[in-house]
């Protein structure tokens, strides 16, 4: 960790692993996956492991997994299913089907171009996922002109769509 950027230290609550992260330089520090909470400048991700048998259960250690954007991406995906869930029953197969193919292809894409080897089919897949999100963000404008979602809904949603959005841009621009 950077100096200033968080303490660096994982902490055991209730099987509920969570480090705290303060923004410097408009940057997040680096940690490992799991839901997110923003409360001003500051960061907190949640990973939550399931004991099966004694065991701690995980999939694949793959390295997407260790990328922040990642983490704040999935918290996405929950936020989005939450908040969706009280959409009209006759948006179902619409906006919210819409809207959650989308939040899921940032994480997919996320995933997948992590997995390859060259430069240009990584950029490929994280400007995949780039354009999801934007397609993401212009369906929660829609929701909020119709109604769907309140001013504080989205305001809740503002940081981590700007947060992936420049994660993912740097990425990009890294490739290039």
């Amino acid at each position: 960790m950077g100096k200033g950027v968080g303490n660096g230290e994982w902490r055991m609550e209730n099987r509920v692993w969570k480090m705290e992260m303060e923004m410097e330089n408009g940057k997040w520090g680096v940690g490992k996956g799991g839901n997110f909470v923003f409360k001003g400048d500051r960061l907190t991700i949640i990973c939550i492991k399931t004991i099966v048998f004694d065991k701690l259960y995980t999939m694949l250690q793959l390295a997407h997994k260790d990328l922040a954007v990642y983490a704040i991406a999935k918290g996405l995906v929950k936020e989005i299913y939450l908040k969706t869930k009280h959409f009209p029953k006759e948006e179902q197969y619409v906006l919210v089907s819409q809207i959650r193919r989308a939040v899921i292809s940032v994480c997919s894409n996320l995933a997948e171009g992590s997995s390859r080897f060259s430069g240009k089919e990584k950029k490929r897949f994280y400007e995949i996922a780039r354009s999801s999100l934007v397609e993401m963000d212009t369906q929660i404008e829609i929701s909020f002109l119709l109604g769907y979602l309140n001013k504080d809904e989205i305001e809740n949603l503002e940081k981590p769509l700007q947060s992936v959005f420049k994660m993912l841009s740097k990425m990009i621009s890294n490739l290039t």
